[in-house]
Formats: structure tokens, C-alpha cells, sequence
């Protein structure tokens, strides 16, 4: 594989979230961390210790790891934010200097990797990869919104670039204020994720045969992912006949605060718990329309895989679907928070037998399009500019001139 540079260089990634946690945001780190090791690139990986590691530094031919210390987010106990590790990465960095230095996360590690890159100044390109000003408003905090994008306008405008996941995103962001903002996208990965993974021995598990409908709803069971509308659609379609002769079943897979309020709420729905590898990728082949009510998301890694594994998705025109959904010919997509949209369109999806099979067979030839592979080489890109801006700089400076504090 060829690198997109002119030489191998040393890059550091600082995230609060890593694999094998079970979220997009250590999905798409993990993906881009695997994809520079491919290119000859070396990596500083800096994340806090998982459940059963201790703080510490590991290295392993071009990956060097940097463990530091953690605390649960609050909400979400089962991920943590990593503490402030400032003298520590200065330390680091001073010893082992990277070409630039990616921050996927703005929490605590984030904040003070900013912080030591700025001093050492060294370039930074920053991610922005969860809408955390939105979820305020889903957990009571509303009056905080205004601080938090605050924060994340001011974070952001210290880096050199910071990379977005969709268009929809970054019009967002640049409405924010955020500035030099770039498009990043994601991939998916098309051989994992489908169809020929189908399991008729795990649709019968579900009560399921050919002739019936599975919706399947995967990812995190929170307030932000706008789940009242998926209870609502439910019991509007929850009787509907299919075909005249099958019926409709709802599979909730993933975890969260919202998980034993909504067993009491789809009395009939199979709820499985977080699921990864193989099971993941057989438990959306086994599918049939995929449901994504979410209105805060900044990409959706999960419409992809969806649509890879040959899935109808019903989604609102917001990130990834925006991008990557025609409507009613990949996919369906609804007018942002247009309920009965949203409801008109699932009823399509299962009423329309032929239509559903043409939107099927249509997700999963866009979803093969979309390749990590090119993603990989335009994020080394955007790392190896703003090291080339750091050389640049460097080279014009007077004799004499120190690293600001």
C-alpha cells in the first residue's frame, strides 16, 4: 500500500475512546489509527486505561501507546474521559516530537494535549466527532448548551483544521463559528458488514420466517438518539400485516440508561445487548429495514453498516443519510424532525414489497462505494499539510525564536 506522503512520519492521536469500546467514535479512531500503521506511518496513540489495564506506555513496531488515567463520563459510565495530562505529554512529545498531532476528543486529555501541543508548537488538526452541546438539552442541562458551544467554538479554533464527518455537520459548525473546517467522511467496511451473513436459524430465534419484516435499531439506548419516535412508530406499525400474511417484529440492539424503560415500553420487542465482530455483522444481514429516529448525530457509522448489509434505512436527511441516502432509492429519508415523515416512510418501506427490495439491493451497492481506503489517505493528508505548515514556519523563523508557553 502506498503512503501519501513523501516519507513515513510520526503522528500522536489523542482520543477518550478507543476499541474496543463499542461506539462510533472508537470505531472510526480505531479504523484511522490501523489505516496509518498501513501507510508507514508511526503513531502515538494517548487514551485512558480501559477496564483490567494500568496507566503506562506499551510499543509494538510503528504503534506506541500512552495509557493514562481515566474517570466514568457521567451518563455514559461505561466510557470514561481521560484526566489532564499535560506535563506528561509535554514530557513525551519533547522526547519523541510528532509531525502534527490529531485530538478526536475535547474532554480533559483533550484539553490539556492542546495545551502541550500549543506550547511545544507543534500543529494540531482536531475531529469533531460527537454533538455533546446538543445533548445538554436531552439530560436537563439546557442551560449549559450555550456554554458548551462555547467551549467547543474556542477549542477548535486553536487547531489548524478541524475535520468533520458529513456537510450537514459542518454547516453546523461553521454556523457555530468554528473555523477552517475541512470534510473528512467515513467508510464502512463492505466485506464485514453483508447480506450473505443472513441467518434464518436467528430469525426463527426471533420468531421470524420469510415472510416477515424484521426493524432493527442498533446503537446507543439514550435520550439523544430521539427513541420516543421509534416507540411511536412501533406501535403505529406494530400490527400491520406484510404481504397480507406477515408479520412485523422489532429487534433493539446496544445499551444505555433508556434500556429498562424501553422493555417496559416494546413489551415485544428482542433486546440484545451490545454486540461486536460477527454478531454484529450476522444481526443486520438477519434485518430487513433499519430504523435511525436520531436528529444529534454527527455521522452515524451505523446507516452505513446498514446499508452495506443490505438494509432499508429510514433516517432522517441529516448526516450520513444526508450524504449518502437517495430518497426512496437507497434509502428513505425524512425532512429533519418530521415525524410523520419519518412514519410515512417506514409504512412505505413495508407496504411496498417491490420497492423495498429495489431500495435493498440500491443501499448496498452506494455502501460498497464508500471505502475506508480513501478515507485513511485523506486524513494522512490533512495530518502530513499541517505538518508541512509547522516545516514552512519553522524554516522563516528567526535566529533565536522559542516555543510560546
Amino acid at each position: 500500500m502506498k503512503t501519501p506522503s513523501s516519507r513515513p512520519q510520526r503522528y500522536a492521536l489523542v482520543t477518550e475512546t478507543y476499541p474496543p469500546e463499542v461506539n462510533g467514535v472508537a470505531n472510526t479512531l480505531g479504523r484511522l489509527c490501523e489505516g496509518l500503521l498501513q501507510h508507514g506511518h508511526q503513531v502515538e496513540l494517548v487514551r485512558p486505561a480501559q477496564t483490567g489495564e494500568y496507566p503506562g506506555r506499551d510499543e509494538a513496531g510503528h504503534l506506541s501507546e500512552q495509557r493514562v488515567l481515566g474517570l466514568p463520563l457521567p451518563r455514559y459510565t461505561e466510557l470514561q474521559v481521560g484526566r489532564s495530562a499535560r506535563r506528561l505529554l509535554t514530557q513525551l512529545w519533547t522526547r519523541q516530537r510528532p509531525d502534527s498531532i490529531y485530538i478526536a476528543t475535547e474532554g480533559p486529555l483533550g484539553w490539556s494535549a492542546l495545551r502541550a501541543a500549543r506550547r511545544l508548537e507543534i500543529p494540531v488538526v482536531s475531529g469533531f466527532h460527537t454533538n455533546f452541546h446538543q445533548y445538554t438539552e436531552h439530560y436537563g442541562l439546557g442551560m449549559f448548551g450555550g456554554a458548551a458551544g462555547a467551549y467547543l467554538r474556542w477549542f477548535h479554533n486553536q487547531s489548524t483544521l478541524t475535520l468533520t464527518a458529513s456537510l450537514t455537520q459542518q454547516n453546523e459548525l461553521a454556523r457555530l463559528g468554528i473555523q477552517n473546517l475541512a470534510m473528512l467522511g467515513r467508510g464502512v467496511d463492505a466485506e464485514r458488514f453483508h447480506p450473505r451473513h443472513r441467518d434464518a436459524g436467528l430469525r426463527r430465534s426471533w420468531q421470524a420466517g420469510e415472510q416477515d419484516l424484521v426493524l432493527l435499531y442498533v446503537g446507543r439506548l439514550a435520550s439523544e438518539k430521539n427513541l420516543d419516535l421509534l416507540v411511536h412508530s412501533w406501535r403505529a406499525v406494530s400490527e400491520q400485516r406484510v404481504n397480507n400474511e406477515g408479520r412485523v417484529r422489532l429487534v433493539m440492539a446496544g445499551a444505555g440508561p433508556l434500556r429498562r424503560k424501553l422493555e417496559r415500553q416494546l413489551p415485544d420487542a428482542i433486546f440484545t445487548g451490545s454486540l461486536t465482530g460477527p454478531e454484529l455483522a450476522r444481526l443486520y444481514a438477519s434485518a430487513d429495514i433499519f430504523l435511525f429516529p436520531s436528529l444529534t448525530e454527527t455521522f452515524g457509522n451505523v446507516v452505513l453498516e446498514a446499508m452495506a448489509s443490505g438494509l432499508a434505512v429510514n433516517a432522517f436527511d441529516l448526516a450520513a443519510a444526508n450524504q449518502h441516502i437517495s430518497d426512496r432509492y437507497s434509502g428513505c429519508v425524512a425532512t429533519a424532525a418530521d415525524e410523520h415523515q419519518f412514519l410515512d416512510n417506514l409504512q412505505w418501506l413495508m407496504a411496498d414489497v417491490e420497492g423495498l427490495r429495489g431500495v435493498r439491493l440500491h443501499a448496498r451497492h452506494s455502501a460498497c462505494q464508500l471505502t475506508w481506503d480513501g478515507i485513511i489517505q485523506r486524513f494522512a493528508g490533512y495530518l502530513q499539510k499541517a505538518a508541512a505548515t509547522r516545516s514552512s514556519a519553522a524554516a522563516i523563523a528567526p535566529a533565536g525564536s522559542r516555543p510560546r508557553a
